[in-house]
């Protein structure tokens, strides 16, 4: 009989090892590899079955999509479900990935659809009390108590489901491998297992995959890498709005996001994000500034608060939620430089309201705005609009999406819009928004001076 082999995997990154040790050679994580047994490799005799195609011999097709029943998610998908594809939902514990995934598979069952719900994690009790708070009430969906992946393709033979959810990836195992369920083996074939299951039988599968502290998705990075579609439920627990945003899509843009609001009844679709981002009915204060974000295809206008206040002993604090800490320290230097501000001797605080975190450069000059404005304790008005990138030499540079932008700052109410000089064409001027256009951070600054 073979002996069983001893390898050490890496649970970051799936760096593989003969021995242990302290450092991954892969991605440089402390303490991550780990012991794995698996059994040696028989002699292969594949048979060659598949021919090569050339590429114009392939017939043109459409992409089919079905809708989820959600608007907001069918966005982040790329306009709804593919017959075949596999999706990655990630998110922190308790935010609500299983609340949204039967929400689907409710709206898909009114649909005359067939759902699948294999939970690792619940039992069908826990499960259906869920439903019964939710208003659930359909036999079209499927509840299946098993972690053996093995089993599976029997009941996908007996109930024939037009979607299957997984929740969650690190809960189910396969009998071929000795190690346990959320072990870095385990996650690589499982996920091929469903992938080959996905790509067979035309069905959609949705993997429920569990976050690390800092955010990222548990297990190797080849799990994403594998995946058709990933997709980060995000949001915190205290506030009751959540953020669908998709990292990866092969059948659509990436960097698409969606806004629900979690309340009695479940999850429900943010129809006015503006009520999110923005906050129209408190007077001006020093340090508030409206920026406007191109998230995935569509503009958000988004508040950026920002504190200034004196530094006690020691080194000045720099703290940032909803943007890059290093983003904000770049442009305080900027500031420093061209300005010859003494911010070396203040706190500075920003905060992006609603939880969202903005990677879009366009705010840059709403960041330093917002830094100004509450230096210099001059309140911003509150129908004013900053669009335009910093760079190093104090420059302000042009943005992409300009007209789309604008075109939500006019629907929003607001009536001035600050933006790189000759960055749009004119025509603007019948719609109401007085449009300034800036070189450099000095013009800036009279802006801001003029109050």
């Amino acid at each position: 009989m073979a002996k069983a082999l001893s390898k050490f995997v890496c649970r970051d990154c799936g760096f593989e090892t003969a021995k242990w040790l302290g450092k991954c050679p892969g991605c440089g994580a402390w303490n991550s590899l780990l012991e794995e047994r698996t059994a040696p490799a028989g002699k292969s005799r594949a048979i060659r079955t598949i021919e090569a195609l050339a590429l114009n011999s392939i017939p043109q097709t459409q992409v089919y999509r079905f809708s989820s029943g959600m608007n907001e998610f069918d966005r982040v998908l790329g306009g709804g479900m593919v017959p075949g594809s596999l999706v990655l939902l990630g998110g922190d514990p308790g935010i609500g990935k299983s609340t949204l995934l039967l929400q689907v598979a409710d709206n898909l069952a009114q649909l005359g659809r067939k759902v699948l719900y294999l939970s690792g994690e619940e039992s069908p009790l826990q499960i259906r009390l869920r439903s019964v708070r939710l208003g659930i009430e359909t036999d079209r969906i499927y509840l299946l108590n098993e972690q053996n992946l093995d089993l599976l393709d029997s009941y996908l033979t007996e109930i024939d489901p037009d979607l299957v959810i997984i929740d969650s990836i690190q809960t189910v195992y396969c009998e071929s491998l000795s190690s346990i369920p959320g072990s870095v083996s385990q996650l690589r074939e499982c996920t091929a297992k469903l992938m080959t299951m996905a790509k067979h039988s035309q069905r959609v599968f949705i993997l429920v995959g569990h976050v690390t502290k800092d955010g990222a998705l548990a297990g190797p990075k080849v799990l994403e890498h594998m995946v058709d579609v990933v997709v980060y439920f995000e949001g915190e627990k205290n506030y009751s709005f959540r953020i669908l945003r998709g990292v990866k899509n092969r059948f659509g843009p990436t960097d698409e996001i969606g806004l629900l609001e979690m309340s009695g009844q479940g999850l429900m679709e943010v129809l006015d994000p503006a009520q999110i981002f923005l906050n129209t009915n408190e007077p001006p204060a020093g340090g508030s500034a409206v920026v406007a974000s191109y998230e995935g295809s569509r503009p958000l206008l988004i508040e950026i608060q920002a504190l200034v206040a004196l530094s006690g002993p020691g080194y000045a604090r720099r703290m940032a939620s909803g943007v890059d800490q290093n983003r904000l320290a770049l442009i305080i230097a900027v500031l420093e430089k061209k300005w010859g501000l003494n911010l070396s001797a203040y706190d500075v605080y920003l905060k992006v309201t609603g939880g969202v975190f903005i990677k879009d450069p366009s705010v840059d000059l709403g960041i330093a705005a917002a830094i100004l404005s509450s230096f210099k304790e001059i309140p911003l008005p509150r129908d004013m609009v900053f669009l335009g990138e910093i760079g190093l030499s104090g420059d302000i540079r042009s943005v992409p999406f300009l007209d789309n932008r604008l075109k939500e700052a006019n629907k929003m109410g607001f009536h001035q819009v600050v933006l790189p000089f000759g960055g749009v064409k004119s025509g603007w001027e019948e719609t109401g928004l007085h449009i300034q256009g800036i070189r450099n951070l000095d013009q800036l600054l009279e802006i801001i001076m003029e109050g």
